[in-house]
């Protein structure tokens, strides 16, 4: 029998990893609301939080949470900007077009990560120290608490964003009917610029905060964006609470996976539910039946 310690050791790693691949899964859905596309570039997006992060704390020293500030705004920048260089130069804006895309945008930004900070895994000190706490037997890292509470945040504040400000709502409405909503005004390649400069930014927070848990390297991209779609697809792909859902459920199945059978099968979880999903719910737990981008 598992001592009740160590399963909550595992529901507490479990959770700290959930709460990355939430973000993730946050960043795609983003994109998907407004193109239909699956975004592969979001897990360079970490990776590129994560070690500029690293390279700006090694320069400077600034508080951990200055350098969010600065990463989210980098990320802002280049995630936009990437947009521009690729879909907003297509004539006619195609989901199947666009993810293309997003694989070749991938290769190229882990590129320049490799070229431009480096080959080695970095990392960070925690936001607060590298204190812990004891709960019931079982450890809980200060950094995990901050994981979390930034994961929610940034849920709840992307939430607000669609539901109440006039970009989101403009957003919403290019994912409801795009030709409509250029009839009525707006400006449709400009909302696919913000809904890729946002998923940039979500990422590069990922990253920042969970690089001072783990080391981040330039090439662990795809296997953060794999994980953060398949977390997408158990929850929902285009169902923000069902990016929270699936990311937080595939982290938790990982953790137990690896504590109670062997640690070798952690990774293929991910592979497992992906398949599941696909052949018994493909529309995730918490989508529709039909995907509509609403």
């Amino acid at each position: 029998m598992t001592d009740p310690a160590a399963l909550l050791q595992l529901v507490f790693s479990g959770l700290t990893i959930g709460g990355i691949y939430a973000l993730i899964a946050l960043g795609l859905n983003i994109v998907f609301k407004a193109t239909g596309a699956v975004s592969f570039v979001q897990g360079e997006w970490v990776v590129l939080g994560g070690m500029l992060a690293a390279l700006l704390f090694t320069l400077t020293a600034l508080p951990p949470l200055v350098l969010v500030v600065l990463v989210a705004l980098a990320a802002a920048v280049l995630g936009a900007v990437s947009e521009r260089l690729t879909v907003h130069l297509l004539r006619r804006l195609n989901a199947t077009t666009i993810t293309l895309l997003t694989i070749g945008m991938a290769s190229v930004i882990r590129a320049l990560v490799m070229l431009l900070l480096g080959k080695s895994p970095v990392g960070l000190p925690g936001f607060t120290g590298s204190g812990s706490l004891t709960i019931l037997g079982a450890t809980l890292q200060v950094q995990t608490l901050w994981v979390l509470g930034v994961m929610i945040s940034i849920m709840v504040g992307v939430h607000l964003f669609f539901e109440n400000s006039l970009t989101g709502r403009a957003l919403r409405a290019v994912a409801a009917d795009r030709e409509a909503a250029a009839l009525v005004g707006i400006r449709v390649p400009a909302m696919i610029t913000w809904s890729f400069a946002l998923a940039a930014v979500v990422g590069a927070v990922a990253g920042v905060i969970i690089t001072p848990i783990t080391t981040m390297s330039f090439s662990g991209g795809i296997f953060l964006g794999f994980k953060g779609f398949s977390a997408a697809m158990l929850g929902g792909l285009g169902s923000l609470s069902g990016a929270l859902l699936g990311g937080v459920l595939l982290g938790l199945l990982e953790a137990l996976a690896a504590g109670l059978i062997s640690s070798e099968y952690k990774d293929l979880v991910a592979f497992v539910i992906l398949l599941g999903i696909l052949f018994v719910r493909p529309s995730g737990l918490l989508g529709r039946e039909q995907i509509l981008r609403v």
